[in-house]
């Protein structure tokens, strides 16, 4: 049975995949809020997209890093949105984060901290109302952590385990929570990276799964189903073989 969604709060609407996203709402009817750290950025995405759908769209400033005013920021907002979209990321880089606590505690905020209490501020909001969804875009790097990113996979695992719980919490109140791993994906995040073509998706497969996920009753999902295959290989692995993996 699908979400009847009138409004879709994009949290990091200004990334690749949020802009993606944006449209494939957009091009639905629904109506938008764009929600980023500079919503200046938002603006010329706003007019494109009203010109092209004739949907209503609006922007607003939200940063995820000030925990705060959190609370206020969705007060802000007016009626809450039937829809949230969590779309937030910060990859960091693995060396840097290792000798950096300051760089580590960056990368951690921004993907686990600092999403988990927006979402779960949301969450409060719709579970009293008794209607909702809530999306967020976690990572497969939190299924099994790598020598080569374990802490952007920690705090993605994190991530994956409180929407879990989340959902678990939610499901007898009438709010959905759907769990999103896109696996690779083009984008600006990953600019410069040697990734396999076959398991690599454009922001707009991810977008249409989303779309496609909510409208469906779904709860996980696999941007490319492939992916659930490699993570469950990956994560059969003995500890003693996955040390030794380039994966």
């Amino acid at each position: 049975m699908s979400d009847v969604t009138q409004t879709v709060l994009i949290l990091a609407a200004a990334s690749d995949i949020g802009r993606a996203i944006a449209h494939e709402y957009a091009r639905s009817g629904t109506s938008l809020i764009l929600a980023a750290r500079d919503a200046q950025r938002l603006e010329a995405d706003a007019v494109d997209l009203r010109l092209r759908y004739g949907g209503e769209v609006r922007v607003a400033e939200f940063d995820v890093l000030d925990t705060v005013r959190q609370a206020l920021f969705l007060d802000g907002l007016g009626a809450l949105p039937d829809t949230v979209v969590c779309v937030i990321g910060l990859m960091g880089e693995q060396d840097e984060s290792q000798r950096s606590a300051r760089a580590a505690e960056l990368v951690m905020h921004s993907n686990y901290t600092g999403c988990c209490l927006i979402l779960g501020e949301v969450a409060n909001r719709m579970e009293a109302r008794g209607a909702g969804c809530i999306i967020g875009v976690s990572s497969v790097a939190g299924d099994r952590g790598r020598a080569k990113n374990y802490i952007y996979g920690s705090a993605k695992a994190g991530f994956t385990a409180f929407l879990s719980g989340l959902r678990a919490r939610l499901a007898p109140k009438g709010v959905r929570v759907i769990t999103v791993q896109p696996g690779f994906v083009d984008t600006r995040m990953t600019a410069g990276m040697d990734l396999p073509k076959a398991l690599t998706a454009q922001p707009v497969e991810v977008a249409r799964a989303i779309h496609r996920a909510q409208a469906h009753g779904k709860h996980v999902i696999y941007v490319r189903p492939v992916w659930r295959l490699v993570m469950t290989v990956i994560r059969a692995l003995p500890e003693s073989i996955f040390m030794r993996t380039k994966f």
